[in-house]
């Protein structure tokens, strides 16, 4: 099972090069690898790697999770965090795809044991897709509104009543003592748009018929993107990794001029420093890079990938996780310029009053806000929806791809086109009950149960597979072999010890302080919450299905000598090229000659993680 050769074909001298070395031919694979296709340009990896890394999390989730959690002390914590788990983990899931050319399913060759890891990845992006697929629905659908002579939701409806105020100006219909008011932008998005239920316990509901049409328009794009692979996808990226922060740039100069804005940004940055020492601070920093970097998705091994196999990849992690940091700040001060302005002319002391979390910060807040402008509001409208909508775009194309790959790495033989157009049809048809009067409802419970929590559960499986089981020193001399380059000892020491000491704190955090999940206060009817459970478990539960399956199909005689086979590289594990595959198996040889065993447990844990 080992994927080099026994001890009597040993060389004890290592290869002067990685080129092509004689060795004995039983080390070959049985099958042909088949090619791998290519990013066109190394720049396209890049641009992916932004679109997919600095997107819908960084515009409308950080600066609610920064206000929440200290303002400008939950940037310290959230930059300790981007150094120490989000930055290496992301390198180390780009070069685990590099390194072998596979998506996340097949890269778990270096330990069979654990391929579960990747289906269960697999299975959270899917469920993560089917969302995001909405919410770029819903952008669809509030650009095209934006071309309206006037924005419907500046002004309010009958129906809706006295306590409804104008989001174009405040001082139609002032506020009551004890009567609470809502903008106009916001029954527009509940009333209009969603036609939210106030509850699920009779059904969602049926289907809004624009957000279908809607919902068809962001596949019918998304398909377009990838129905040619990486060749179509890559080059669209050109302009969705580049175009929305041309807008950003362009409201920025427009927020930050508006009366009230220092106020706002003042706020946001300011920092509580009581805060910072709070655990759920340093709880709320990790699940946001978690989520904005989109590590542990399974989605950078597959763009890894598809990159050259000696490409060093340092320089774009590093650009990519500076820009994670540069929008997020940026995306925040935008946000609360606004939000600032909103306060003074709503006379609110307290701008927490006038932020609305998740996708109601941009659906609601930000219309609410952009209906307030003196000139031509419409083309900020466009201009906003159209840099969201590429946002969306980028996101969304980057996870339908890491799908893909994973059917075509089992599938090689089905055309692109075909799993493309049918990845498109599965999910279409997944989104449209995010399109319901309860959608909002289910994507809450979705987002929460199949997709966080599910890639929290499973990134600590695969950082105890990488450093633990394969180890980090053989996979530091896998990068040796490959870029030619040694790994730093603090790199290590993230991969081994930090970052998955940092999540299982987080994840311990999470279960101590469960409670039920609502949304907007209101409970969910009990058969929600099993459902939610249930799709919890489908896709953690990849993890011993798949293991045991993996054991089972070793030929040792024993259980035990199973499991250590399972656990072991296959033989399929290393570099896809058949060339490279020999060099690989080669120079492994060497490596493992002249390392020196360890006696004692704990000289082994730190020759595993520090050792050469």
């Amino acid at each position: 099972m080992f994927c080099y050769p026994t001890m009597e074909d040993l060389d004890n001298k290592p290869p002067e090069s990685y080129k092509l070395i004689e060795v004995p031919t039983t080390t070959k694979r049985h099958k042909q690898a088949p090619a791998r296709d290519k990013w066109g340009k190394g720049i396209e990896f890049l641009l992916s790697c932004i679109s997919l890394s600095v997107g819908l999390g960084n515009v409308w989730r950080f600066p609610f999770v920064a206000l929440e959690n200290g303002g400008g002390a939950f940037l310290i914590p959230y930059v300790v965090v981007l150094v120490l788990v989000g930055g290496p983990v992301y390198y180390l899931e780009v070069l685990i795809g590099q390194f072998c050319s596979r998506g996340c399913v097949q890269a778990y060759e270096f330990s069979p044991i654990m391929r579960g890891v990747g289906y269960g990845q697999a299975f959270a992006t899917i469920l993560g897709i089917s969302y995001y697929a909405s919410i770029l629905g819903l952008t669809i659908r509030y650009l095209l509104l934006s071309f309206s002579t006037e924005l419907p939701w500046a002004f309010c409806e009958k129906e809706w009543g006295s306590t409804c105020i104008n989001s174009s100006g405040v001082h139609q219909h002032p506020n009551i003592s004890g009567i609470s008011t809502r903008s106009s932008a916001e029954l527009f998005y509940f009333n209009n748009v969603l036609h939210e239920v106030d509850s699920i316990e009779d059904g969602v509901g049926l289907p809004d018929k624009y957000l279908v049409g809607c919902l068809g328009l962001a596949w019918i794009g998304i398909g377009g993107a990838l129905i040619k692979g990486i060749k179509s996808s890559g080059k669209a990226l050109y302009f969705l990794a580049v175009f929305p922060y041309v807008v950003l740039i362009t409201l920025l100069v427009r927020a930050v001029s508006l009366e009230g804005a220092l106020d706002g940004v003042l706020y946001f940055l300011a920092p509580q420093w009581n805060e910072i020492l709070n655990v759920k601070v340093w709880y709320a920093a990790i699940s946001q890079a978690f989520f904005s970097m989109a590590i542990c998705f399974g989605t950078l091994m597959m763009f890894g990938s598809y990159n050259e196999f000696t490409r060093n990849v340092q320089r774009d992690v590093l650009i990519v996780t500076i820009m994670n940091l540069i929008v997020s700040v940026v995306a925040g001060c935008i946000i609360f310029a606004i939000l600032g302005n909103l306060a003074l002319e709503t006379g609110t002391t307290d701008i927490k009053h006038v932020v609305k979390g998740g996708t109601g910060l941009a659906f609601i807040s930000y219309p609410d806000a952009i209906a307030k402008f003196d000139f031509a509001p419409q083309l900020f409208a466009v201009l906003f929806f159209s840099m969201l909508l590429c946002l969306a775009f980028g996101s969304n194309i980057g996870m339908t791809t890491g799908v893909i790959a994973v059917i075509k790495d089992r599938f090689d033989y089905i055309p692109n086109w075909i799993l493309t157009i049918t990845v498109s049809i599965i999910g279409f048809a997944l989104g449209i009950v995010y399109t319901t009067p309860g959608g909002q409802y289910i994507l809450n419970l979705v987002d929460f149960f199949g997709v966080s929590f599910i890639a929290l559960v499973l990134a600590i499986a695969e950082l105890a597979a990488i450093s633990w089981i394969y180890g980090v020193r053989r996979f530091c001399n896998d990068i040796e072999f490959m870029l030619g380059i040694k790994t730093g000892y603090f790199v290590r020491a993230c991969w081994g010890i930090i970052a998955p000491g940092l999540m299982q704190i987080v994840l311990v955090y999470t279960l101590i302080q469960f409670s039920p999940l609502r949304y907007n206060g209101t409970e969910y009817p009990k058969v929600a919450y099993y459902a939610s459970w249930a799709l919890w478990a489908t896709g953690v539960g990849q993890l011993p299905i798949w293991g045991i399956y993996s054991i089972y199909k070793q030929p040792q005689d024993t259980w035990f000598q199973k499991f250590k086979a399972a656990c072991r590289p296959s033989q399929r594990w290393g570099p896809l090229n058949d060339d490279l595959h020999e060099s690989y198996v080669k120079y492994r040889t060497n490596v493992f000659t002249k390392r020196k065993h360890k006696d004692n447990i704990f000289a082994r844990m730190i020759d595993n993680i520090f050792g050469q």
